[in-house]
């Protein structure tokens, strides 16, 4: 299955304390939402990119139409809502929805998570990552990201299969400094000149 994505990067990042967007923040000389449109671009299973961006990022958008990728504008209020005006919006099918402070996620993640949605029969499917110390359901939480069936994005409720995932690439969602500075330090010491 050929699938779609939506890489969201429109929200406010407040939590950073940066003088850049969020998504603009570099790593290792690169734009932090640049790590996974690559990550997409290279998967298997998808055939189309947009980046979602709002009134909160601009210079994200401008700078990613710059290099010619396709952004789409949402509110930047709330992520499902915005979720839904982007794929309603670009007549999407089946979409892979993913969060631009990824920037650890890797292509092989993103075939394993399309492959898992097409063989589930589910109209959507959650990537999970464990929790333990959480008060969420089950010890999970949320790892931003998502399959769904666009086709039915206007119904309330979509049964949805969750995959639980407990790999750094997708535990390790930049929200906080502290957050940047550890993936800064994992592609830094992944990097062949670090080696030397």
């Amino acid at each position: 299955m050929n699938a779609a994505c939506l890489v969201m990067a429109g929200g406010k990042g407040s939590r950073m304390h940066q003088h850049v967007e969020k998504p603009l923040i570099e790593i290792a000389g690169k734009p932090m939402v640049q790590y996974v449109i690559e990550a997409v671009q290279h998967s298997r299973s998808i055939d189309r990119v947009f980046v979602t961006t709002s009134k909160h990022t601009p210079e994200t958008a401008t700078t990613l139409r710059s290099l010619g990728f396709n952004v789409v504008e949402t509110s930047g209020d709330d992520y499902v809502e915005d979720t839904k005006l982007a794929v309603k919006s670009l007549g999407l099918k089946k979409s892979l929805v993913i969060s631009a402070d990824l920037p650890l996620i890797t292509a092989n993640i993103i075939d394993e998570v399309v492959q898992r949605y097409e063989t589930s029969g589910k109209p959507a499917l959650a990537v999970a990552i464990p929790r333990p110390s959480e008060k969420t359901e089950e010890g999970l939480a949320f790892a931003g990201v998502n399959m769904l069936d666009g086709e039915r994005i206007n119904e309330k409720i979509l049964d949805e299969e969750v995959m639980i995932i407990g790999r750094v690439e997708v535990m390790l969602n930049v929200n906080t400094p502290e957050d940047l500075e550890l993936v800064r330090a994992i592609i830094q010491s992944s990097q062949p000149e670090s080696r030397n």
